[in-house]
């Protein structure tokens, strides 16, 4: 089966927050669709701390990202723990009914868990909707928006997740450089950058990729 076909449904990008202890935690999720009038149906990754909170507390907020949304917010979203840090500092939020979404997005959905089903590697929490707004007048950003134009990768934990095996070079000939944590791919000669340089998506460093 060619995986790639499976690119071609259409996704968007969002943050889905909760709480845990009074906290606020939250993750990157491209798998969300309203299946009724009042009905939201996201997928968390068995593994995401985002899931084991949404099922002590049995609330969710969705912020729908756009396109133009702070570079900063993909990678401590989808690339970093809620188990290791507060996701939540420096950035920018508003309090909607207990729970926090992120400013910079196009608007939010607060739902509350009335159903969940168990996959393999997910869970699918049904949420009804108790709140929603607009915030900001930006383009929803699409999945195939994120993959093909800031060249990003989901993270592992992503229903959508395929893993991709780039050729060893452009056809021009340049070298090509992956990031081992996000999967992005660095065009050119990674060795001319300075030794600050670090990686578009999740931050990290030169270090942090291999020559393919």
């Amino acid at each position: 089966m060619n995986k790639n076909v499976l690119r071609n449904l259409s996704y968007g990008v969002y943050v889905v927050s909760t709480l845990c202890d009074k906290k606020s935690t939250g993750c990157i999720a491209n798998s969300a669709m309203q299946v009724t009038h009042d009905t939201i149906a996201v997928s968390i990754n068995h593994e995401n701390f985002t899931n084991e909170c949404i099922k002590k507390t049995g609330r969710f907020a969705i912020s729908i990202l756009g396109v133009d949304v702070n570079d900063n917010i993909i990678p401590v979203f989808g690339f970093t723990s809620g188990r290791d840090r507060d996701k939540f500092v420096n950035v920018e939020t508003k309090k909607i009914n207990g729970l926090d979404v992120i400013s910079d997005s196009t608007g939010y959905v607060i739902c509350e868990v009335v159903d969940k089903m168990e996959t393999e590697t997910h869970t699918i929490f049904l949420g009804k909707i108790t709140d929603g707004d607009t915030l900001k007048e930006q383009i929803p950003m699409s999945y195939a928006y994120y993959h093909k134009v800031k060249k990003g990768n989901s993270p592992k934990t992503a229903p959508t997740f395929i893993e991709d095996t780039p050729k060893q070079e452009n056809n021009d000939g340049k070298p090509r450089y992956k990031c081992k944590i996000c999967g992005y791919i660095y065009e050119g000669d990674l060795t001319q950058e300075p030794d600050d340089y670090v990686c578009p998506l999740c931050k990290q460093g030169k270090d942090k990729f291999i020559r393919i």
